[in-house]
């Protein structure tokens, strides 16, 4: 029971594998992805309250992982609900592009048990190369040739930061003789401050920080998410970053804001990300890269919530990612159904929205205000949370220099959303769209909305949850 929902997803790809090897249509294949994907949400849902250590204390197994593991399978079942045609994704690899799906969601979903530094470099590498394949599987009919530079690039980006955190690794290794992350910590205590220790640390969080597209390992963002088809950028912007700031949580508790040096390196990279990330999406036509360049932004914050040391700040930087989770799925699922082949959407090509489909319109301004963050949605409480507990530590400067980027951000959401209510749709025909498009629009405008409104009832939970690991 324990370990139900990774058997369910090994099945699950056995499953597609099989299917793979006849001559299934897309629509069997499809639905079969999708049965499988409830299963998998249905299995860490009766393994929620599970608790044990498995593969020699490697893998654990508690409410902290459990919990990540539910929202990982949450999101994968709603980006294979939205993007259920693979507009984007040539017909003949539609049972090979679920077959990688599911083995990148079975590296997430092992990532955020692992609590052994070899078990966390397997976890991460299996999550990591199934998307590093799925990224050039998009199919252009011949226009372009840019989603094959976009793998090689995410590729090569990724094989780099996983070097970093394996010299890291061999670091820790070397001053605490031991790969368990409990006994690490123990050793590390009187070294935080140490170069040797200061050096590990960075490079084994420089994997998590290409995840989490947090600067300066951010350079892949805006060319795969452009490169990529529709589905498999909204699957980069959102599944992954859960386990990344899992993990980023495990690993920054360990340091419990006695290393001052690593403290203030981090602290940079989050401002910078702002910064980065902000400026850079100020001038984008393209809706993907707004949306990757805006995902540094908010690394930057989420980032911010974790290096306050405190529960309350993790609880905050959990509740910031979730919501961001959810907001981004809500623009992609705008994103896939206004695009007719699977092509990239403009900003221009949104002229007029309102009247050629009214409910992604408005599912689009409410992620967009949300992203933003305009109240009463989640953006805007989980922003005020991560600020107010950075502000609590100190950090006034740091607060500052985010609240001008909230400022920045705003003017670039706006515009899409202007767009979207104050043109004309010109020539540009209705944007139709299936009632389960429908349902899931409206789930993610609710969810949204409720964090907003009930934040505390999250944030609480959230504080319990992370409480588990301390």
């Amino acid at each position: 029971m324990q370990f139900l929902p990774e058997l369910i997803l090994l099945g699950a790809g056995l499953i597609i594998f099989i299917v793979s090897l006849g001559k299934t249509n897309a629509a069997t294949t499809r639905d079969i992805a999708i049965g499988l994907g409830a299963a998998t949400f249905g299995a860490t849902l009766l393994s929620y309250s599970q608790e044990g250590k498995l593969f020699f204390n490697a893998y654990q197994i508690d409410l902290f992982s459990q919990v990540f593991k539910t929202l990982i399978a949450g999101a994968m079942l709603l980006v294979l609900l939205f993007g259920q045609k693979l507009k984007g994704i040539s017909e003949k690899v539609h049972s090979e592009y679920y077959l990688f799906l599911f083995m990148s969601v079975l590296g997430l979903m092992m990532l955020v048990s692992s609590v052994e530094l070899l078990s966390i470099f397997v976890a991460l590498e299996l999550s990591s190369f199934a998307v590093y394949i799925m990224v050039p599987m998009r199919d252009d009919e011949g226009k372009f040739r840019f989603q094959m530079e976009a793998g090689i690039k995410y590729l090569l980006f990724g094989v780099t930061a996983t070097g970093f955190m394996l010299f890291g690794m061999s670091y820790m290794y070397g001053l605490t003789g031991s790969t368990e992350l409990v006994v690490v910590a123990k050793e590390l205590t009187v070294m935080w401050n140490q170069p040797a220790a200061v050096i590990a640390m960075m490079m084994v969080l420089a994997g998590f920080f290409y995840k989490l597209a947090i600067f300066p390992f951010h350079f892949w963002v805006p060319d795969v998410y452009e490169g990529a088809s529709n589905e498999t950028t909204a699957f980069i912007a959102s599944v992954p970053k859960l386990a990344a700031v899992a993990l980023l949580i495990r690993l920054v508790s360990l340091i419990s804001g006695d290393g001052q040096v690593i403290l203030n390196v981090l602290l940079v990279c989050s401002i910078a990300s702002m910064f980065y990330g902000n400026l850079s999406a100020l001038v984008q036509t393209d809706v993907k890269r707004m949306l990757g360049f805006s995902g540094i932004a908010h690394a930057g914050f989420v980032l911010l919530g974790i290096l306050t040391f405190q529960i309350t700040g993790y609880a905050n930087a959990m509740y910031y990612i979730i919501g961001y989770v959810v907001m981004n799925l809500a623009c992609f699922l705008v994103i896939c159904t206004v695009s007719k082949n699977g092509e990239n959407i403009s900003i221009d090509d949104l002229s007029g929205l309102h009247k050629r489909s009214p409910i992604m319109a408005f599912t689009l301004a409410v992620g967009l205000f949300a992203l933003a963050g305009i109240p009463p949605f989640v953006g805007f409480m989980g922003k005020f949370m991560v600020l107010a507990a950075a502000l609590k530590e100190g950090y006034l400067l740091v607060v500052i220099l985010a609240a001008i980027n909230t400022g920045i951000a705003i003017y670039y959401y706006l515009s899409v959303i202007r767009v979207t209510y104050c043109s004309d749709p010109e020539e540009r025909a209705p944007v139709s769209s299936s009632m389960l498009i429908n349902i899931t629009s409206v789930f993610l405008l609710a969810v949204i909305i409720i964090m907003g409104v009930q934040p505390q009832l999250f944030v609480d939970y959230a504080s319990n949850v992370v409480q588990t690991i301390m």
